[in-house]
């Protein structure tokens, strides 16, 4: 179940990435996109 929640987290911040483009709030997005990355990483390579 770890694995799978890290393989969706890694990708919907893959996804924020593009959202990086079209949104306003910069800051906001990237603190997201690091925490989603970081939680993906430790889930599914644990």
């Amino acid at each position: 179940m770890k694995k799978m929640i890290g393989f969706i987290a890694f990708w919907i911040a893959v996804g924020m990435l593009f959202m990086l483009f079209l949104a306003h709030h910069y800051l906001i997005a990237l603190i997201i996109i690091g925490l989603l990355l970081l939680v993906g990483y430790n889930f599914y390579c644990d």
